[in-house]
């Protein structure tokens, strides 16, 4: 009689195995079908609308793009101004890049990837380039303006010889790829850093803010003046208002939520003073007014 109850209690055992494991399998096939939707749902979705890539430095994105440390970039806040239902925006900056060095390490390709025809690249780069060339630190330093210099290094970081280029070099590339695939290329100035003379905030007038601009105008593409349009608002708020609610006191430049958002507004400033650019159509209404979503 033990045999038998035993010989039950095993089927039983056998039974409620095989019903969990046929539970678990099915759990499975649902998650996998709600991952194929989704995924295909938003392939579609995509390719039916066209998105706005954002490339740029910690500026335009700090950190996973959530407030790390309490600073923020305004690629975060883009979105806020432009109608989602109709076009896509993507913030695919990264901290501590340079012009060079987002395409040395192959953000870029990973950007270029996905751009379509009808998309736009929204690029602002500047902020790192100015460092050295090959240093053990960082190694992401361009040379300086927009010849067809080059200099031959050993990238302590890569460990190998590389031919380091000018800004403007490495901004053409970013043109010329995006117009390969189709897209519209939109160059921004560097945003002003939180530095200030004489009660005025100190305005780029001589390198990188120049230099974006003459790109622009050599590769005839659309060119936002941030670093313009932000120190006009700057202007107008003064300078113990911008210290303190715009940027923290950890440097001079990165900027608070407050300081990212008015950033972004800043942009889209930009975008409605271009002659002919089709984000216009997207844009929510008020979009622009500096203070208004």
């Amino acid at each position: 009689m033990s045999n038998f109850t035993t010989i039950i209690k095993n089927q039983k055992s056998m039974k409620t195995s095989y019903s969990v494991r046929k539970m678990k399998r099915f759990r499975f096939y649902i998650f996998a079908l709600t991952v194929f939707f989704i995924t295909g749902a938003w392939t579609i979705y995509q390719t039916n609308h066209p998105t706005i890539y954002v490339i740029g430095d910690s500026t335009v994105k700090n950190g996973q793009g959530k407030g790390d440390g309490g600073l923020w970039g305004w690629g975060k806040f883009l979105p806020d101004y432009f109608d989602t239902a109709r076009i896509i925006v993507e913030n695919d900056a990264m901290g501590g890049t340079s012009s060079r060095t987002f395409q040395t390490k192959g953000l870029w390709n990973k950007v270029l990837a996905k751009i379509k025809p009808g998309d736009f690249v929204i690029m602002q780069f500047g902020h790192n380039d100015g460092g050295p060339l090959a240093d053990s630190a960082r190694a992401r330093g361009t040379i300086k303006g927009i010849g067809s210099e080059s200099q031959e290094i050993y990238n302590p970081i890569l460990k190998k010889q590389e031919v380091v280029y000018t800004y403007g070099y490495y901004i053409r590339k970013f043109i010329a790829h995006t117009r390969e695939k189709g897209a519209t290329p939109i160059i921004c100035s560097p945003i002003p850093r939180n530095d200030w003379r004489n009660g005025k905030i100190i305005a780029d007038s001589s390198s990188y803010t120049v230099w974006a601009g003459q790109v622009a105008k050599a590769e005839s593409v659309m060119f936002i003046n941030l670093n313009e349009i932000i120190v006009k608002h700057y202007t107008e708020l003064g300078e113990e208002k911008v210290r303190t609610t715009l940027f923290t006191n950890k440097d001079h430049t990165h900027t608070t939520e407050a300081g990212a958002k008015l950033n972004a507004a800043c942009v889209i400033e930009g975008i409605k003073a271009l002659k002919d650019c089709p984000l216009n159509k997207y844009l929510l209404p008020a979009a622009g007014e500096i203070g208004k979503k």
